[in-house]
């Protein structure tokens, strides 16, 4: 009886989170493609993170109000940046799919190709049975090598390229030119001493903005053809350049947060230069036509994914903001805090990028199957990295506060965020992996509606609790908006709904 119950239950859309769960950690072939994508992504995209992690490190032993003011300024640059990405968070679902479609159509077209070459030389055997022989295996060794080294015709890397590079020259020349409103709109008014500072940073990293979108819209087209290696090598090259010039600018040249955002904007051109040049090599990026580019499609969803994208940054933006009214001890916590919180769940972002990937590839093929083992596998993979990354942060961040600042309001005011920041990251990283997985599936409209009812209740709920308990209400809000990201991605597969209705079957 208990039996055909446990099995009868086992059938709910709910327990794929929990197929196989015993074979997690299993070295198959969906294991390793997993781990093959989702490793170099990770660090990849934890990169970005880290770097700003290291300037605020170094900006932090400046003092407490340059480390306020550039929190401030790194909120408002990516909060403008994933609003300005809006329409390329999609890059990768299309590029893997084009790639999966046009390797099916060229291996049906070769094959077609070998089985009229094998006609043709069954004719001929009997004139040249020895030539033809061995110009049959020359002939499809050839074809097999040319295929290898033929760059590859995707429309979307090319669009996505183009896309990028204009979103960042608007982006640029906005910060640029509203940087002081803006500013003030966070809460930092004329009479604040972080609003130098703050307009200098975000007036000089403003200038990495184009280099910084065409990265992100090329590390979504390699994503999409599953080479998660490469963006990690520019990243890591970027990085270790912006830690090299990092104290060179801000205490050799005495720039101070200037220097910080000189050697920022230095590594992010330099991560797209190596960037594109690896490109060039893998996709042809000239399409025969205009026509050709794929503008329409990026912007089909557009509306959508830009309600998502404001939806998921303005609470936490919002959050910056408040903390700032708070005073300049509060912002320079919450700093330190908020910048380890992203760099740490941002890992979760490389399960999310081997999700999407896989999945948009096995949608494409109509293989449900590997859909439903794939989303268990990554959001199990997830579970596991969020209680590692929980009991990682809890005994670290005891010891490595005083690398951030040595102000002592400042420390005591992080040791107050750090189990904030510690209990939530199993919550942070399955609401990441939650929306890779329904980015993989094409269900945005889904991921965009259920963003912005999370986001209106986080607001709802931020804003008193800022009032009423200051610092720690902050934190308290953040922790409820994760909360609700992951419930929602919880929802969607765990009943079966939208793209996911084959696992009621």
């Amino acid at each position: 009886m208990l039996f055909l119950v446990w099995t009868n239950l086992a059938k709910l859309p709910l327990f794929v989170l929990f197929k196989d769960i015993r074979n997690v950690f299993r070295k198959d072939e969906l294991g390793l493609e997993i781990a093959q994508i989702a490793v170099p992504a990770a660090l990849a995209l934890a990169a970005d993170p880290v770097a700003s992690l290291i300037d605020t490190a170094f900006i932090g032993h400046i003092g407490p109000v340059e480390l306020a003011a550039v929190g401030v300024s790194i909120a408002v640059f990516n909060q403008v940046s994933k609003i300005a990405i809006f329409p390329l968070v999609s890059v990768t679902t299309f590029v893997a799919e084009e790639d999966t479609t046009g390797r099916l159509s060229s291996e049906l077209q070769e094959n077609e190709t070998i089985e009229d070459v094998f006609a043709i030389n069954k004719e001929m055997e009997e004139l040249l049975p020895k030539a033809v022989s061995a110009n049959k295996s020359s002939s499809i060794s050839g074809n097999s090598t040319k295929r290898d080294h033929e760059r590859r015709h995707i429309p979307s890397a090319s669009s996505a390229l183009v896309v990028g590079c204009v979103l960042g020259v608007i982006q640029a020349l906005f910060l640029i030119f509203a940087a002081k409103p803006i500013l003030n709109f966070m809460g930092v008014h004329s009479d604040s001493p972080m609003l130098i500072p703050a307009q200098q940073y975000l007036i000089l990293r403003s200038l990495g903005a184009p280099a910084v979108l065409l990265s992100l819209a090329m590390q979504g087209v390699f994503r999409g053809i599953k080479d998660t290696k490469t963006p990690l090598y520019a990243t890591v090259v970027g990085d270790v350049a912006n830690i090299i010039l990092d104290p060179i600018f801000i205490f050799i040249f005495r720039l101070d947060v200037r220097g910080a955002a000189i050697a920022h904007v230095i590594s992010q051109y330099l991560i797209s230069l190596i960037l594109l040049w690896a490109l060039i090599k893998h996709v042809d990026l000239l399409p025969p036509s205009i026509k050709d580019l794929q503008f329409s499609r990026f912007l089909k969803n557009g509306f959508m994914l830009l309600m998502r994208v404001i939806a998921a940054t303005f609470c936490v933006t919002l959050a910056a903001s408040l903390a700032a009214r708070h005073g300049s001890t509060p912002m320079a916590a919450f700093q330190v805090c908020l910048q380890i919180w992203l760099a740490t769940s941002l890992l979760a972002d490389g399960l999310a990028v081997a999700g999407q990937a896989i999945l948009a590839s096995a949608f494409a093929k109509n293989d449900y199957n590997k859909a439903k083992a794939t989303a268990s596998r990554v959001l199990q993979f997830g579970l596991v990295l969020g209680m590692f990354l929980s009991v990682f942060l809890l005994v670290g961040l005891q010891f490595a506060s005083r690398l951030f600042t040595e102000d002592i309001n400042v420390l005591h005011l992080i040791s107050v965020g750090i189990p904030f920041v510690t209990a939530t990251q199993t919550i942070n990283v399955l609401a990441f992996v939650f929306d890779g997985v329904n980015y993989g599936a094409s269900d945005f409209a889904y991921s965009a509606y259920s963003m912005v009812l999370v986001s209106i209740v986080s607001i709802l709920c931020l804003i008193p609790l800022s009032s009423s308990h200051g610092f720690i209400g902050i934190w308290f809000a953040l922790t409820i908006f994760m909360s609700l990201r992951a419930f929602a991605g919880f929802l969607r597969i765990g009943t079966g709904m939208g793209p996911w209705s084959f696992l009621r079957g």
